[in-house]
């Protein structure tokens, strides 16, 4: 399961982290975010040890959605070092997810 990443740990989870992070930002009451948070989850749970994987609600942490420049959901962004190195917008096949994460191990 993905972890919640928030306002207020965003720093601590993802820009002082020592492994790859992704982290998805999405909303409740986005269609598309309801199908790619189980995806999200299954990376979590196949990357567990090697990556970060977390969500933001966007609704509820609208800080840190507006530093990273999110203005449509779900948008994932991955992290390395704590640099954004890769981003997706809108809905992904798991494979191409899991590739983009690959390529950041």
């Amino acid at each position: 399961m993905a972890i919640e990443i928030t306002d207020e740990n965003f720093e601590a989870v993802v820009s002082h982290a020592d492994k790859p992070v992704l982290v998805d930002f999405w909303a409740a009451w986005c269609g598309p975010c309801r199908t790619v948070g189980p995806i999200v989850d299954e990376l979590s749970d196949d990357y567990q040890g090697k990556a970060v994987v977390g969500k933001v609600d966007v609704d509820k942490n609208p800080e840190v959605a507006a530093k990273h420049g999110v203005r449509n959901i779900p948008t994932l962004l991955f992290f390395k070092g704590g640099k954004v190195v890769d981003k997706q917008v809108g809905v992904a096949p798991k494979k191409a997810l899991a590739d983009k994460l690959e390529a950041q191990l």
